[in-house]
């Protein structure tokens, strides 16, 4: 939370948002890091609780969580924002938040989005509206979807070959190496190649799941779950954006975009994983 207070006076500015931190030798993005920050911070504050929780232990944890998600948003950094909530939420639902609940947030916030609407920036507006029809503004807002749904189709079946993308390599890809890296992959290895990558994932992601029900302890648990699920939020809003199905934000597909905090960070979400697998429970029979 310090990291993310410095950042609105000492962070550096690129493209009119104040994300990332100068340490001189590099730069870090603090807000990467309560991906993973949030959700230890709430998994610790359940198993602190676990003997009785009560309404509001889960009010405390919205708190908790809402503040961050605040800070994030304000830099501006919906997509990380979003990251973030959806981390800890995710530990709120295997904490046992009910279901009457999660709908009433959920309509809550359907009903407050006309609300939100009017506080996004006016690029953000712009992206959701071009999801819709992108050719309404082929060269600004709706550029980067267009570039890379020509870029998924012109790879064909079999794609164009390692550095034969067309798209990618005359740059009509924009950020071709951090966000928008599955639409060179797609166009260079082709739907058949893509398997690869479509069935690895999925098999990580279903791992994680069974190694948060195998855990030992409520903490572990939730850590474990909600790591799982942050990784497959990532993957599906990245995928879902490049191809056309989800507004453009800025999500990393993990392990294969370029981006220094956010693979430490990843990193760090598997390595804990590997932990709490490593130290589970043993019945002996």
């Amino acid at each position: 939370m310090l990291l993310l207070i410095l950042v609105f006076f000492f962070g550096i500015k690129v493209n009119g948002a104040r994300r990332w931190l100068s340490l001189g030798f590099t730069r870090i993005q603090p807000s990467e890091l309560l991906k993973i920050a949030v959700p230890l911070m709430l998994a610790w504050y359940f198993h602190r609780h676990e003997a009785g929780l009560k309404v509001r232990h889960y009010v405390v944890a919205c708190l908790l969580l809402l503040v961050p998600f605040a800070l994030i948003a304000k830099q501006p950094d919906l997509g990380t924002a979003i990251l973030v909530g959806a981390a800890g939420f995710y530990v709120l639902f295997f904490a046992g938040l009910p279901w009457k609940v999660i709908v009433g947030l959920f309509a809550v916030a359907a009903g407050a989005a006309p609300f939100v609407w009017t506080m996004l920036h006016d690029y953000q507006r712009k992206r959701i509206l071009t999801l819709i029809d992108p050719t309404s503004d082929p060269l600004g807002a709706g550029y980067h979807i267009i570039q890379a749904t020509i870029a998924i189709g012109s790879g064909g079946t079999f794609g164009k070959g390692w550095l034969g993308g067309t798209q990618t390599h005359l740059e009509f890809i924009p950020e071709r190496h951090t966000d928008f890296i599955f639409a060179v992959f797609a166009e260079e290895r082709g739907p058949d190649r893509q398997r690869d990558s479509a069935i690895a994932l999925p098999c990580l992601i279903g791992r994680g799941l069974m190694i948060a029900t195998n855990a030992s302890t409520l903490f572990a648990r939730l850590m474990a779950g909600s790591i799982t699920l942050s990784l497959f939020t990532y993957v599906f809003v990245n995928i879902g954006m490049v191809s056309g199905i989800l507004p453009v934000v800025g999500v990393p597909l993990p392990f294969m975009s370029y981006g220094g905090t956010a693979l430490v960070t990843l990193s760090i979400g598997i390595g804990i994983l590997m932990s709490i697998q490593t130290h589970r429970m043993l019945i002996v029979k």
